[in-house]
């Protein structure tokens, strides 16, 4: 079998890349691997959902830029036959909440996201107090607030970008890449478990959490690691005004959904692999604790469920590994390591991998920094502040 581009990996993220290519070239043939058309496990049905200005990187910022947008009239682009892709999209706004010992961070973020066009305010505590009156404010120093960011239906933005690709002609296989082979500086073909093998020009491994094991299959090391974090819904007993998405330095982030509440406190500590238990005691000893300091309102809580599922980590420095370079390999791209920000950037970062593949260059937002060079330089690229 052959094919102009393969895409290893059906989520948001390769899902994203195969539209994109057939929008930007519809005579272009991608094939997208995805060994559970399901989803059981992927990340992205498991992913919060926010949609977020909120960063110190350009790159990263500029991804939101596009991305956002690309958000509100994704049900109308994504239509399929007259049926329009709903993703529950809520524009409620973002909000950063640090101490005082972090309001310089939080300063030069907030002038670099005004330099980019963000629509940004800057809270005081008794601001910050008189927004949010249940809101314990009493040991920060400051707030950023973005009302144009929210959060939306991770499944639904799947879906729409999966049926989407598929009408305009990319084709999704149901199997699982099992070994790549190597010509030289080139990938030329994947060994599916089927038995089929798949001839291609361009190989993208948008694997996400499992992106060092299609890495593997060339000897390549890549600091990819699984990690496991809790996505728990929870209801509070007593009432509070509407929030926006909210986040701390401590990792606390939490946002409305339905009655109740979604969020949790991802934790770098975690150990790395495929994790897929529900610690049914994390909540308790992590998150509330976190929820009652800050809002004395969720001291009566109930978690009525505890969703596990991964982050495709780059401990190198927490940002997406883009394009070709690894091992010398012209043809073999990278599209994973976004750390928890793939769902948001996952319009940025398709259209981007598409450029390079079709034009060979990037052509709507300069991605180079994210290239595979930082880690033979050795020079990590990392968000500062809250991330």
């Amino acid at each position: 079998m052959k094919t102009d581009i393969v895409v290893i990996g059906g989520g948001a993220i390769g899902a994203a890349v195969a539209y994109y290519v057939k929008t930007l070239d519809p005579s272009t043939e991608v094939s997208v691997i995805e060994r559970d058309p399901t989803y059981e496990r992927a990340s992205t049905p498991r992913a919060s959902g926010g949609i977020r200005r909120l960063f110190h990187l350009p790159e990263n910022i500029e991804l939101s830029n596009y991305s956002i947008p690309f958000f509100d009239e994704f049900a109308e682009t994504m239509a399929v036959d007259g049926t329009e892709a709903d993703i529950g999209l809520k524009k409620n706004g973002y909000l950063f909440i640090v101490p005082p010992s972090d309001r310089d961070v939080l300063k030069r973020n907030f002038e670099i996201e005004q330099r980019l066009g963000c629509n940004v305010s800057w809270l005081e505590p008794d601001e910050l107090k008189h927004k949010y009156p249940s809101m314990n404010v009493s040991d920060l120093g400051t707030a950023v607030y973005s009302p144009d960011d929210g959060w939306l239906d991770p499944h639904g933005v799947l879906m729409g970008f999966r049926n989407k690709a598929r009408s305009l002609g990319a084709q999704f296989i149901a199997d699982e890449v099992v070994g790549l082979t190597r010509e030289g500086d080139s990938v030329t073909s994947a060994q599916l478990k089927s038995g089929w093998r798949i001839e291609a020009d361009h190989f993208v491994n948008a694997a996400g959490a499992w992106a060092k094991d299609i890495c593997a299959m060339l000897d390549i090391k890549v600091p990819i690691e699984p990690l496991r974090r809790f996505e728990h819904y929870f209801e509070s007993q007593d009432p509070i005004e509407p929030l926006p998405y909210l986040k701390d330095t401590e990792k606390l982030a939490f946002r409305p959904e339905g009655r109740g509440y979604s969020g949790g406190v991802p934790t770098l500590n975690e150990p790395r692999g495929y994790n897929f238990d529900a610690d049914r005691n994390y909540f308790e000893n992590a998150v509330w604790p976190a929820l009652v300091h800050r809002f004395p309102q969720f001291e009566r809580t109930r978690c009525l469920n505890t969703l596990p599922g991964l982050y495709d980590q780059n401990d190198f420095d927490g940002n997406v590994i883009i394009g070709p370079g690894a091992d010398g390999l012209g043809n073999f791209h990278m599209l994973s390591g976004f750390s928890g920000h793939g769902l948001m950037h996952a319009p940025g970062c398709g259209r981007a991998m598409a450029e390079l593949l079709l034009k060979g260059e990037y052509q709507t937002i300069d991605l180079t920094r994210f290239g595979w060079q930082r880690l033979l330089d050795g020079t990590p690229l990392r968000e500062q502040g809250i991330i």
